[in-house]
């Protein structure tokens, strides 16, 4: 293969393949944003395939009902294209931190689109939140399982089953809150959005800033789940093993920590926390 060619100014226009696979991830990054030369976008794209097939496994709950893993990762490979092009490394966050952002809410999206939620979970999911809300108001705490099964009128396994069902629903409303969270409010927002004014801008680390104090009133067991599924992007069946525990238990223990982490929200954007 020849060797690449080069403008009028010196800047490089076609690379050999022994060069493209001799550059690092960042030299293909920042020669393809100096060039828009398309012939390093794809090379560029190839490189992040492991992240794309990583985050389609770790959210792969959100679409195992309609879609399979692979077209998860054809999404995701199309987001990520995208991601490159809109990336703007002067803002200082990570690339990786970014297109992740970016390949979660692409899927939380295409679950939506798709109303994946059966109509019975969603009515289960309003029942559980309107019992949690009482007896949290009545009791001054957080309800046990036994509780609100009473309250809901079915035994405590089938509350701990529809808890467990429902709370996919939780998840894709806390899901942006949590990665705003865990990149202190670094990624980047639609035009137009909360920071789109100073005042929003506050509004949203006020919320940022209660979320995290209903991470800390969480149980130590929950905190764990919550920070190892979100934080460190474990799967369940990961997370079972550091915790040296069942998956079955881990899931129970995150949606307990979900339901928990949105009643905690809902009262204080009702005023009550």
């Amino acid at each position: 293969m020849s060797a690449g060619a080069s403008s009028a100014r010196g800047e490089k226009l076609t690379w050999t393949q022994e060069e493209l696979d001799a550059m690092t991830a960042e030299e293909l990054f920042q020669s393809y944003k100096r060039t828009g030369n398309e012939e390093l976008k794809w090379p560029l794209v190839m490189r992040y395939v492991g992240l794309v097939k990583s985050i389609a496994l770790q959210v792969r709950g959100v679409y195992s009902s309609f879609a399979q893993v692979d077209d998860i990762v054809n999404e995701g490979l199309l987001t990520l294209a995208g991601a490159v092009d809109k990336f703007d490394p002067d803002k200082g966050i990570k690339f990786e931190t970014y297109v992740s952002k970016r390949i979660r809410g692409a899927v939380i999206d295409l679950a939506r689109r798709q109303d994946w939620v059966p109509r019975s979970v969603r009515r289960k999911a309003r029942d559980i939140d309107q019992a949690s809300s009482e007896l949290f108001s009545e009791l001054g705490r957080y309800p046990t399982d036994q509780e609100m099964a009473q309250r809901l009128g079915i035994s405590e396994g089938q509350y701990q089953e529809d808890l467990a069902n429902s709370s996919m629903c939780n998840v894709l409303s806390l899901d942006a809150l949590f990665e705003d969270r865990e990149q202190n409010g670094g990624a980047e927002l639609p035009d137009g959005g909360m920071d789109s004014r100073p005042e929003d801008s506050m509004l949203r680390q006020e919320l940022l800033d209660t979320l995290t104090k209903a991470i800390t009133s969480l149980r130590e067991n929950e905190q764990t789940v919550i920070s190892l599924y979100y934080h460190k992007n474990l799967s369940m069946k990961e997370i079972a093993q550091v915790m040296e525990v069942s998956e079955p238990r881990i899931s129970q223990l995150h949606s307990r920590a979900i339901q928990k982490l949105k009643l905690y929200m809902n009262q204080y954007m009702t005023g009550g926390a």
